[in-house]
Parts: structure tokens; sequence; C-alpha cells
């Protein structure tokens, strides 16, 4: 009997298998003719009511009393609710508690919600929402570091990862630099905001619709709130119009009030933000502030790190402690320490709770990792390329990260070694230096910058239970196949991926194949589509369970046809053996009518990985996917302003299982990783009140924003060792920190028109305000 390959046996695809096609994303022309249905396209039913909330007008204070009463009585309206009227658990928080639905007492941010209110029109239930009156005895807000470690409020406690002895390698070492640096945080600007639709069921449930990447954790969570077991909760989610890491947790808010307001009403109740108050409602990436003292010797070789990584956290835990964690998992990024302490802080803040954001805290860490080989290779004199190359972890001895996992499967100095060329970075690092020295030498206004940096991100949730997934197919008499699975799409192309992994699998064209909304009543108990796990996590899953039907197909064709397993091939919609063949859709029928079971389910859970968070030990990733970019600025020395005029991206994404859509997550998350670094600024009052709460004042990137010259390529022959699906690598996170070379050329353009003698101090986001006052401070100091 044959026996298919385990999802630990890959196989490579047959050449005209669906698999490795740069096949458009399945949405692709729903979304350019406007008829992709997203939350606010479903037909409401009859009588739909519109929800909204009342929002606290401070910081931080104690709600004393509320007089809803004009609110009650405004037109339109027909519900009311506080914290009072929950009728199952108040906190929704994901992890740690400190996440309440409705403010019961404690005002712990600006724009909390106090009350909801369903109405017969959004516009009824938002005025009506304004007519609150509540009596608020406020307090001082925290909305700095420095205001949070004077108080030593922490919503979770620090954490340290030591190896070897940092300060002993410090003492020990040539040189030392202290460095500092502000890492500010980034809105998500999805495009389709928060929403949610309930319509209450006749069993006494719930079905929600909600633009969420963990449609697990809402049917938990609205359970929870609304008193009910499980099962009697339902949660639909066929796409989101974008993501990022703010619908991870922060999607469940707005599905719980929508449900709770419909099971009390028994109508269905549609609650969607506006773009002001999602932005004033919802968290961030978490703003860090890094510091760290490096010892070095005259080569510029790392001997030692003590980080300490400051992260600002908002309200509440969320998911800090894991972003934390992950921060300081990439401090080192792609460079070897000897001897490095790192640790690890989270600080209160009463802005709202800064969540997941594509990363996950890693960007953070390798930040001061890259401004750390930056500003050594200035303090020796050479080339930051050369340092970073004599820093690079290796697959030898130098290959133990801080967490004392061993690093395995990473290409960066062939990586880097390519791109050099392909670039021309030598060349041009030459020419720019000459342009550079004849305009100071002229009084010319523009001056030029260059970087290259690199990229290690860890693949796998840090939380390991996260790391599992499940997957549904059914085969159809008529040869058609449809897959449900517990990953969400917003526009990455995992559908797109998952049909053609199972395509490739039963040998179909990718028309066979219908991957279906994601729903809980189909796969349960599913992880959240994040941490660049979604085709990993669920692609082995529903291949799983397409490798148990065809399993049972071949058994019964080895039965009746006294023919050897191995003779039998599916491809092209077609199964052969020996000098027979039929159609899929013909076995099938048979298959059928012999009483095989065409329908299965699929599981599949990431092998390897463990962590002794205790002991800050273990492998927390089960491989690494690595990159790298070269990135030339232009800065005006006059303004600030300044333009990105070339890149190139050179990404190992192992066997592309789509070059088309890797490609385009590699280019967007290059883009979105620039916009955080440069234009992306968070500003708060000192009331605590959100000021960016839209794209008027808070300046994502632009079509005119992107680089004039813009090279993306895929590593070829990929040493992917392990066995991930087909040997591909997750793209979703890691193109984000290509953006950082753009923010080391902008740094290598100060220091060069300040005639290379003062490290530029650069804070992000790199406005042109703050690229122009370090431009003053150089020129001021040379």
């Amino acid at each position: 009997m044959r026996k298919l390959p385990a999802i630990n046996q890959q196989v490579t695809p047959k050449p005209d298998s669906a698999v490795g096609k740069p096949t458009p994303h399945e949405s692709a022309v729903l979304h350019m003719s406007g008829r992709a249905h997203y939350v606010d396209d479903i037909t409401a039913p009859n009588n739909c009511l519109h929800a909204y909330v009342g929002m606290a007008s401070v910081a931080s204070g104690e709600v004393k009393s509320q007089d809803l009463s004009a609110v009650e009585s405004a037109a339109g309206v027909v519900d009311v609710i506080t914290a009072a009227d929950i009728p199952g658990q108040v906190d929704i928080g994901p992890v740690f508690a400190g996440d309440p639905l409705l403010v019961e007492q404690h005002i712990t941010y600006f724009g909390q919600p106090l009350f909801a209110v369903a109405a017969t029109s959004r516009d009824a239930a938002r005025k009506a929402c304004l007519l609150g009156q509540a009596n608020i005895e406020s307090s001082p807000a925290s909305l700095t570091l420095e205001q949070a470690q004077s108080s030593n409020k922490q919503v979770r406690p620090s954490h340290s990862l030591v190896k070897g002895n940092s300060l002993q390698g410090l003492a020990n070492a040539q040189h030392q630099l202290t460095i500092k640096q502000q890492v500010g945080g980034q809105e998500h600007f999805y495009l389709e905001g928060q929403v949610s639709l309930a319509i209450p069921q006749d069993n006494g449930g719930v079905l929600i619709h909600s633009s969420s990447q963990h449609p697990s954790e809402v049917q938990k969570l609205v359970a929870e709130v609304l008193a009910l077991p499980m099962h009697k909760v339902v949660v639909d989610m066929r796409r989101m119009g974008g993501g990022f890491g703010g619908k991870e947790t922060q999607a469940a808010q707005w599905a719980c009030l929508a449900a709770l307001l419909a099971v009390r009403n028994q109508k269905a109740v549609k609650l969607r933000l506006s773009r002001s108050d999602d932005m004033a409602l919802t968290g961030k990436r978490h703003p860090f502030v890094n510091q760290a003292q490096v010892g070095f010797d005259a080569d510029g070789q790392i001997q030692a790190l003590k980080a300490d990584l400051h992260g600002l956290c908002g309200c509440s835990p969320d998911l800090s402690d894991a972003i934390v964690d992950r921060a300081m998992f990439h401090t080192d990024n792609a460079y070897y320490l000897p001897n490095a302490t790192i640790s690890g802080h989270r600080w209160f803040q009463n802005t709202a709770s800064n969540t997941a954001y594509r990363g996950f805290g890693g960007p953070q860490g390798m930040m001061l990792a890259e401004q750390m080989l930056d500003d050594i290779a200035r303090a020796v004199g050479k080339d930051p390329l050369l340092v970073r190359q004599q820093n690079l972890y290796d697959n030898h001895d130098r290959n133990i990260t801080p967490y004392h996992q061993t690093v395995t499967g990473v290409d960066l100095p062939r990586i880097i070694d390519e791109l050099v060329v392909s670039s021309d970075y030598w060349a041009r690092r030459q020419a720019i230096t000459s342009y550079n020295n004849s305009a100071r030498a002229q009084g010319g206004r523009y001056v030029r910058g260059l970087a290259l940096t690199p990229v290690k991100f860890g693949i796998s949730f840090t939380a390991m239970f996260l790391n599992q997934a499940g997957a549904l197919v059914h085969i159809y008499t008529d040869g058609t196949v449809q897959v449900s699975h517990g990953g969400t799409e917003m526009g990455q192309g995992l559908y797109t991926k998952i049909g053609q992994i199972v395509a490739a699998e039963l040998g179909l064209p990718l028309a066979a194949i219908e991957v279906t909304s994601t729903r809980t009543d189909k796969v349960p108990n599913t992880s959240p589509t994040a941490a660049s796990s979604g085709t990993d996590l669920n692609g082995q899953a529903a291949r799983n369970a397409a490798l148990i039907i065809k399993q049972r197909l071949i058994d019964l064709l080895v039965q009746e046809h006294d023919i050897e397993a191995a003779e039998i091939e599916f491809n092209a919609g077609l199964v052969t053996w020996a000098d027979q063949s039929m159609t899929f859709a013909e076995l099938v029928q048979h298959a059928y009518m012999q009483r095989i079971s065409l329908s299965s389910t699929g599981y599949y859970r990431t092998p390897k990985i463990h962590y002794n968070r205790q002991q800050a030990k273990g492998n927390p990733f089960f491989y690494y996917s690595c990159g790298a970019s070269v990135s030339e600025v232009e800065v005006d020395t006059y303004t600030g302003a300044y333009s990105v005029l070339r890149v190139d991206i050179l990404h190992d994404v192992g066997e592309s299982i789509n070059p088309a859509i890797d490609i385009g997550q590699i280019e967007g998350g290059f883009i979105q990783g620039m916009g955080w670094l440069t234009t992306e600024e968070l500003v708060w009052g000192d009331d605590g009140r959100l000021q960016t709460n839209g794209g008027a004042s808070y300046k994502i990137p632009a079509v005119g924003d992107t680089p004039k010259q813009f090279n993306v390529a895929l590593l070829q022959d990929s040493k992917n060792q392990e066995a991930t699906i087909y040997h591909s690598k997750a793209v979703g996170e890691p193109p984000f920190m290509h953006g950082i070379s753009v923010w080391s050329a902008l740094r290598d353009a100060i220091w060069q028109a300040g005639g290379e003698t003062v490290n530029p101090q650069l804070d992000t986001p790199a406005t042109p305000e703050r690229v122009l006052w370090a431009l003053q401070a150089a020129s001021h100091t040379s």
C-alpha cells in the first residue's frame, strides 16, 4: 500500500502543478472592480440597528456617575448599555486582565468607551453618544517614559536574556559606545476600519461577521461577555481590508459590543468606527526607548552588549509581554554577540493599549542593532558594510543567539555578497562620497547617503501553544474541492496560496479549488493569522487533509486494479496508472459510490520549538527568514526634506509558492517599514488626546514616496533545511525591516554632510524637521 509523504517529508511539486506559479490573488478582480465584499458590504437583515460608543473626555480619572437620560431619549435610540448591563465577563484582556469592555470606574485613556448605544441609524447612534454626561474625577496622566519610571508603573514585569558575561566583556573591550535611541510608534491605518455585524440566532446564540485576524478569540470573548457557551457563538470572516496586527486582539471589543446589543434586542447590530475614532480608540505599534553600551575591538568586532529596551505599552498588558520579548530576541538582528545582557521593560501609559503590528516588536529591537553597527563603523573608521559583514552569524562557531538558540539555515553572507554586486554598492559608495565632497566644497544644497542593512527574523509564535492549525477539506462528486482553514485573509494572499497547495496535492487546476471564509464552526480553536505563520501553519494543515483523502482514493485503486500504489499519478485533473486513466471527477464519483469518505480534517503543529522563559533559553523559532536591502537617499540640507532615489532588496523566501505574491509582500512591507521610520508621526496632546487622528495629520507613504528605482529579487537556490510547506519561507513580516536601510542611509547622508565628524542622533520617525535638526547639529559641531 502506498503511503503518501508525511508533513515533515516535503516533496517538490511537479513542474506543471499550481505551486510555484505567479498566480494572481484570488480576489484581485473583485478588489479592482469594487465587488469584493467586506463586513460593511454584507446585506444587513431588516431592522438592523447601528451601534456606537460614548467616550471618556480625560486620559486618567474615575467615573463617579453618569447621566444618560438625554442619550436614551435621543431620536432613533433603541438601547443604551453600560458596564452594569454586561451579563458575563467585563474584562476582555486577551492574555492578562486590564481591558474592560466598558469602563466600570477607572479611566485609563482618552476616549475610552463609557457606554454604548444602539439606534436606527449610525448617525443617530453617534449623535446620541455626544449627549452623555459623566461626572469624572480626573487625575494626572502618565504619557512619557520618564513619568512611568518615576512612578515605577509597568504593565508586566521586566525580563532579561543573558549570554556570557557582558560586564566583563565591556570591561575588556578596547572601545565602548553608549547608545540611546527613541523609536516611534505607528498607526495601522488599515483601509477597512474596525467593524462587526452581529446577528442573533434562534438557538439563543449569535452569528458575528468581524473584521478580525483572530476569529476564535472573538468567539471566546463574545461567549464570555454574554455568559454563553462557545458553541452558541459563530464567527465568520471572509476578508479584511488590511489588518497588520491591529485586528489580532483589538477587533474583539467591537464584536463583543455588537453581539451584546444584538442579543439584548434580538435584532442585528452593526458597529463601525469612524477613521478618527478608530485611530483614537485602538492601540499602535509600541514606541521604544532603547539604551545600550557596546564594547568592540579596533577592527569593529563586537565583544559585549548590555542593552535596555523600554517598551511603551499603553494602559494594559494586551500582548506587550510577547512583543517586548520579541524585541529582545531581535536585538542581535543578524549579528553574533559573544556576551550579551538584554533587558526588556514594559511601561504603562495613559493611552490606548498598544498592540501587535507587523514585526511584533522585532523591528524595534533591530533598530538598536543597526544603529550599533553604524556607530561602531564610524568609531573605527570603516564603511558600515564591512563592519556588518564581519559581525554576521555564521553556520559554524559564531552561531549562538542571546537566547541560546543555534542559528542554522541562514545564508546572510551569500545574500549580502550577491546584493553588493547586483546593487553596485561599492561603485555607488565611491560616487556618493565624491558627490558629497563636491557639494561641501562648493556649498551645494543636496547630499546623498547609502546604506545596506540585513534582516534575520525568527519565524514562529513565541507563545508555543499558538503554533498549531487545522483545516477541513471536502471533495464533491464533480471533482471540485472546498477548503476551510483557520487562517484569515487580509490581502496578503493566504487564500491563494492555500488553494495552490491543495491543487498541487490533488493534481488539479486551481480553478477546481474554492477556499471558503474562515468560520469557527468549521475549524475550531484556531490561532491568529499573525507571526508570518499563516501559510506555514494553515498550508500544512490543508495539505495534510488533502493527503488523507488522496490516500483513500489510492487505496481504492490499488484494491480494485491490483496495481502498485507507486504507479498512480494525480496530475492535470487526471489519475493515471499503467496504461489506464480516468478523470479526477470520475474517480471521486466512483469512490463515493463505494462509500469512501471524501472529507477530512487536517492538523499541523510546528516541530522542534521550545522555550523556557524562566531560564531565558530555548528554541523559540522554527527557522529564520533573511534578506538585505540597499537604500540611497538625497537630502536637502536647507529644509531637511529628502527623497529615496533607489532601493535594491534581495530576500530569501525559500522555494516560493507564489513569486508574484511574495514580491508584492516584500514591496509593500518595505514601503510600510519606510513610512514607520520617516513620515508616520504620532502626536498626543498634554491631555492625552491623539492629535494625529486622520490622513491629513498622520502621513503614510504615498505613491510619490516610493523609490524612483525599486529593484526586488528573490534569492535563488535557497538552502531551507527545515520541513516547511514545500520548503517555502514566511514573507509577511520580515520585509518590513528592510525599511531600516532608508533610516541608516539618512544617517549616512547627515554624517557626510557634517564632514564625517559627528555621529548623528536621528530619532524616529525621521521627519524632515528631525533630519534638519540633525544636520544643524552636525554642521555646528564640525
